[in-house]
């Protein structure tokens, strides 16, 4: 198959781009970053740019070998793009067994997110994975955003949107059944699965270790599709004339140690939608069905 040169010249650059923090002296509280906003063709920023990035700062202020293990985050105002938020660190609580860190980003000086952010040191105890549903196809077997918008055009799609879904977020997503571009392609039923997988392999990212960096990098895709099962289930396509979505809150908890260097399986459904807002919930699966983490986010969702 000839592949269309935007996915040809697709890279996972803008994902490390995204996770490189700059130390600055604090204004707030105990330690402060700064990273910048990635392009994407919409009004505001991504927002898998600020969690990933809050992640990354709270990861760089745990220095005893804890590990992440759940982060919970509100986005109080919208990110300019391509500019750069501070993040500032309080370091809450140091223990023997787990550490508690809350970062607030700032962009022109005011707020414009909030997380909380646990380490655990870990320590033996029982344990339970849930069963990965039969029947999913592999990816191998499902076309690339790439491929699915070659030859595709309607709604509010342009040539920038068009090529930032089919090569322009870092990552490879395939959709299953069909994804929701241009229109509800597999049905309204309240759930969907995305395989995805860095286009090449991750960068390094200084201040992180590749566990750490990959754990930032499972943080930053998860936003792209997690209120897309909402959406399926409203019957409203990314491209529907009138659409506006936005993240309210995000909630994420890593079970098990996450490597970015093949295909995970990203796991979707529709908790809710009421008054404007909806809530997806998602778990991310290995190949070989290891439950990585789990994500629950609810975003305002407008439509004409």
């Amino acid at each position: 198959m000839t592949r269309p040169a935007t996915e040809a010249a697709a890279t996972s650059e803008l994902v490390t781009a995204a996770l490189t923090l700059t130390p600055v002296e604090p204004e707030h509280f105990d330690l402060a970053f700064t990273a910048v906003t990635q392009p994407c063709p919409w009004p505001k920023a991504y927002g898998g740019d600020l969690v990933a990035q809050a992640a990354a700062a709270a990861m760089r202020s745990v220095t005893d070998g804890k590990v992440l293990h759940s982060a919970h985050s509100y986005f109080l105002r919208p990110a300019d793009i391509g500019a750069a938020v501070r993040y500032e660190v309080e370091v809450l609580r140091d223990g023997r067994g787990y550490s508690t860190r809350q970062v607030r980003g700032y962009q022109n000086g005011k707020p414009v997110f909030a997380c909380l952010a646990n380490f655990a040191a870990g320590e033996p105890g029982g344990m339970f994975e849930p069963e990965l549903a039969e029947g999913v196809p592999d990816p191998e077997d499902v076309p690339s955003s790439a491929d699915y918008l070659a030859d595709r055009s309607g709604g509010t799609m342009t040539e920038t949107s068009k090529a930032y879904w089919s090569g322009g977020r870092g990552f490879d997503m395939r959709h299953v059944p069909g994804p929701v571009y241009l229109e509800v392609d597999g049905g309204r039923a309240p759930h969907q699965a995305v395989w995805i997988k860095p286009f090449d392999p991750l960068r390094p990212v200084a201040g992180l270790d590749d566990a750490q960096r990959d754990l930032a990098a499972l943080a930053y895709v998860c936003d792209y599709t997690i209120l897309e099962p909402v959406l399926r289930v409203l019957g409203l396509p990314w491209a529907e004339p009138g659409l506006v979505t936005a993240s309210l809150d995000h909630s994420m908890w890593f079970h098990r140690p996450a490597r970015l260097d093949d295909w995970l399986l990203y796991v979707q459904d529709a908790a809710s939608a009421e008054s404007g807002r909806g809530l997806g919930t998602g778990r991310f699966f290995t190949r070989d069905h290891r439950h990585l983490a789990t994500v629950a986010q609810e975003g305002m969702i407008r439509s004409a």
